[in-house]
């Protein structure tokens, strides 16, 4: 989603649609535009947050550096980018029912992050503050 208009922004606020946008890919190949998320966001567009982890474009695997990258180059709030990397990723890939937020019922995918304030998560670009990871219930350690 990184080159829309303002008639593609009505469009898809009028359906059911997530932008996901990719700004590791934007970093990477030294883009001096990044996607226009506060347009999205303010139209009411739901926007999602990935890595595009690939060798070729986006050759990360951090999350908290994609919403480090939306917070400084996308005026996205901490907040946005969490729930753009969580509910809104989810909700991108139908998933919602059971991922993306903490509730009974759905599966326990977590990642803890050894902070004092969530807006810490974006804040602290290139280092892995992630603590703990919880996969389906299972604790493990982030590599």
């Amino acid at each position: 989603m990184d080159h829309v208009n303002e008639d593609d922004i009505a469009q898809l606020a009028r359906h059911d649609t997530v932008a996901t946008l990719v700004p590791g890919a934007n970093y990477f190949l030294g883009m001096k535009e990044y996607p226009k998320a506060r347009k999205l966001i303010d139209a009411g567009v739901p926007v999602a947050l990935a890595t595009d982890y690939n060798p070729g474009t986006s050759p990360t695997l951090s999350m908290p550096m994609a919403m480090s990258l939306a917070c400084t180059h996308m005026n996205m709030s901490p907040a946005e980018a969490i729930a753009a990397a969580t509910i809104n990723g989810a909700s991108a890939l139908r998933v919602a029912d059971r991922k993306g937020t903490i509730e009974p019922g759905k599966d326990a995918d977590l990642a803890v992050f050894a902070v004092e304030d969530y807006r810490e998560i974006p804040y602290w670009f290139g280092a892995n503050r992630c603590s703990l990871t919880v996969m389906s219930g299972t604790m493990g350690h982030p590599q």
